[in-house]
């Protein structure tokens, strides 16, 4: 199934519900970073998470940042997404794994923690940033994303993300994204119904691992309320905007007398970037180079 991202409207457009499968990109994401079980778990939720909230900016350019920072061994976990479709992210401590939980399946509250904070910046493309801060609710991600939006944005939301992972890799991953509209906020037995009918889910990636399609999920969840969705699809994918003149203009920054005892000690400099894990390499002419840069400035 390839990754792609889907809207739909629902009770007379008092519902609004994205759905997006995330497999090949989180995929992607494991292999870039090396990740561990429960690490490729956190990150896709994360990911996942910041594409469906990215889904609704307007502005060509709108990004969604999200940090997940708890008291668990992960560390900090950090997705970027844009409205363009495109996402990336890492995991402070990519290796980390650990046993099962209570149900048998990846620890994910555990290793992010239960203590900690959920930190949301969105980037409209204009002016100041918005960013919001809540305490994190179990560090499932899902759960916390779903917190904030209720806490910061006001807005009764339902979120299912999920990531299945075996030895072959990522198999399945995506959320789905179920959000009531302003017009139908005060009717508590929508919002109620919403959260009846999510809870009765066994989970988002069990349900394309049984091969059921985003439109078959939603039409699951909301097909008897005037279920509508969009018939435009948007393709998602992991991508990163490092690039060697970047990785340059960083070196650069350090100053001739750093740039300069890299030349003595290391003959060049490597970089490698957070958010994807490429390598770049920059050797003693490139560094000679920039120190000249510097001098004529």
């Amino acid at each position: 199934m390839t990754d792609k991202l889907i809207r739909a409207i629902a009770a007379d457009g008092g519902i609004k519900a994205v759905g997006v499968v995330t497999t090949d990109l989180t995929e992607e994401a494991r292999r870039r970073h090396k990740l561990s079980y429960v690490a490729t778990a956190a990150l896709g939720r994360s990911m996942a998470s910041g594409l469906l909230l990215a889904s609704s900016m307007k502005k060509e350019g709108s990004r969604v940042n999200i940090h997940v920072k708890g008291d668990g061994p992960l560390g900090a976990i950090l997705a970027d997404a844009g409205l363009d479709g495109t996402v990336r992210g890492y995991v402070q401590n990519p290796n980390i794994e650990l046993p099962p939980n209570d149900l048998g399946k990846l620890d994910v509250g555990r290793a992010v923690g239960h203590n900690g904070y959920l930190h949301v910046v969105r980037d409209v493309g204009y002016g100041q940033p918005y960013s919001s801060t809540v305490e994190l609710v179990s560090g499932e991600v899902g759960e916390d994303v779903a917190s904030y939006l209720v806490t910061s944005e006001q807005t009764p939301s339902a979120l299912l993300v999920g990531v299945f992972v075996g030895e072959m890799g990522v198999t399945a991953a995506g959320g789905i994204l179920l959000q009531i509209m302003p017009k139908a906020s005060r009717d508590q037995s929508l919002v109620d119904l919403l959260e009846s009918r999510v809870s009765q889910l066994s989970g988002f990636t069990p349900l394309l691992r049984e091969g059921k399609t985003l439109k078959e999920i939603m039409g699951q969840l909301l097909g008897d309320l005037d279920l509508f969705i969009f018939p435009e699809f948007h393709q998602v994918r992991f991508n990163c905007g490092c690039s060697f003149p970047r990785v340059l203009g960083a070196l650069k920054m350090l100053g001739e007398a750093e740039l300069q005892d890299m030349i003595e000690k290391d003959e060049g400099a490597e970089a490698i970037c957070q958010f994807c894990g490429e390598v770049y390499q920059a050797d003693e002419t490139q560094l000679t180079q920039l120190i000249a840069d510097l001098r004529r400035e």
